[in-house]
């Protein structure tokens, strides 16, 4: 079975809700809505992985020419069966490659609670080959799961080019109590609700007619990491030293 694999270039924008309609207006047929969710709207909830030294998020926040974070998402509410997604996303310079496999929900969870002491080969993945690199990544870095990132998407393609990718991303939130993401998308708003995060996704280079209406439409880039803004967000709250959830979550009880 093919190793479902993505690479491709990604700018991101800081917008206000205004712009947002602007630049769906301006864009009229040549984006249309993403295939999944209701015309293309859907939430996003997704488990992140560090360590006790925040190695990821240093990596991150520093910017290294090659950086990589591990996570389970889910769309919607799933139930235990429902697919989850673990992937690894890696960046390297400008270039970001994305490995994921899928599996249902309680396997995800199976794997968090099991994954040393039984084969991985005996779980239900769509690629145990993608599995054994997300397990040796974990393992590297002695990941353990560390906070809910969610947030409410509209995804749209360019109508004629699938490749160009373009996601508006509404009530960003985070938590680190209650990971399990069956819980859906709620916790602490790390960005202005009256903001909104774009994200162009590219196989090359923005077409030409996209790059004149962002600029049109005032939206400056602003590269800043979701993972490190909620991670920033989550340190300030705290009020003593942080113990994960790991432990008390049991996975969603699966």
């Amino acid at each position: 079975m093919a190793i479902e694999i993505f690479t491709r270039r990604e700018q991101k924008y800081l917008i206000t809700v205004d712009q947002y309609r602007q630049l769906l207006l301006r864009a009229g047929s040549r984006l249309r809505p993403d295939k999944n969710g209701k015309d293309g709207r859907y939430t996003v909830t997704t488990l992140y992985f560090d360590n006790d030294e925040s190695t990821i998020y240093f990596e991150v926040k520093n910017r290294l020419k090659f950086r990589q974070k591990l996570r389970l998402r889910v769309y919607d509410t799933p139930g235990p069966d429902g697919k989850a997604f673990f992937e690894t996303k890696q960046k390297n310079r400008k270039i970001t490659h994305k490995r994921r496999t899928v599996l249902p929900l309680k396997e995800a969870y199976r794997y968090l609670r099991e994954g040393g002491a039984v084969p991985l080969e005996d779980f239900d993945t769509t690629n145990v080959q993608v599995l054994k690199e997300i397990d040796r990544f974990r393992r590297h870095y002695r990941l353990h799961p560390e906070m809910v990132v969610s947030y409410d998407r509209h995804a749209l393609h360019q109508t004629d080019d699938p490749s160009v990718r373009v996601t508006f991303d509404f009530n960003l939130r985070c938590r680190e109590e209650d990971l399990g993401v069956e819980k859906g998308p709620y916790g602490h708003h790390f960005v202005d609700p009256g903001l909104v995060i774009l994200e162009v996704k590219v196989d090359n280079s923005v077409p030409l007619w996209l790059a004149r209406v962002l600029q049109e439409t005032g939206c400056l880039q602003k590269s800043e990491s979701k993972f490190c803004t909620a991670h920033e967000l989550l340190a300030e709250r705290r009020p003593q030293p942080h113990e994960h959830a790991y432990e008390q979550m049991l996975i969603g009880g699966y």
